[in-house]
């Protein structure tokens, strides 16, 4: 007798605005506001860290909820809603800076700069706002790169992926934002 091949499930995450989602597909505008109410401040954040400009970051999060609701239906639960939402934020924000024509620097065209240089992060009074204010001041790819591997989680062949760049680049572009940030905390 020959044993059934198991079948391979998709994983369902129990979420707890699961109820408030169900609604947004049903069309209810009170619960596509709750829902909007409890993601915007910290879609907003993702947003504005990635396009580094408050107006963009808010056309961003605005366009975001819209493709949400509209494309509410092909959430399928493998991840959480939030998680999901995150997703397509991120994807807007990132083609909001294709779209400003934000250029990564490969390799092979960079500018030399120092390895040598050594940086005594121990000895850096970091507080939250001073290094949300460098991050700020990094050049948009350096910025973008450092958010997406920092602060979003994704790894330099994932970033590569979706930046269409060499993964190699995506390393460079982070070691060199990292270097960057260190020089203007230090200021």
């Amino acid at each position: 007798m020959n044993p059934q091949p198991l079948a391979l499930e998709q994983t369902h995450y129990i979420d707890k605005h699961l109820p408030l989602v169900e609604a947004c597909r049903r069309g209810d505008r009170k619960a596509q506001y709750e829902i909007y109410r409890l993601y915007a401040k910290a879609m907003f954040n993702v947003a504005v860290r990635i396009v580094n400009h408050v107006g963009e970051a808010e056309d961003v999060l605005q366009d975001a909820f819209l493709d949400a609701f509209q494309k509410i239906h092909d959430f399928r639960q493998t991840s959480t809603f939030g998680a999901w939402l995150k997703q397509i934020v991120i994807n807007r924000a990132l083609n909001h800076l294709r779209n400003r024509k934000v250029q990564l620097i490969d390799i092979e065209e960079a500018a030399d700069i120092p390895d040598d240089a050594t940086y005594d992060e121990e000895g850096i009074e970091l507080n939250i706002q001073r290094v949300q204010n460098a991050i700020q001041q990094l050049p948009d790819g350096f910025r973008t790169v450092l958010c997406l591997y920092l602060l979003e989680g994704y790894d330099h062949e994932e970033i590569a992926e979706i930046l269409g760049v060499a993964e190699s680049t995506s390393r460079t572009q982070y070691i060199r934002a990292k270097k960057r940030l260190l020089e203007i905390l230090k200021q």
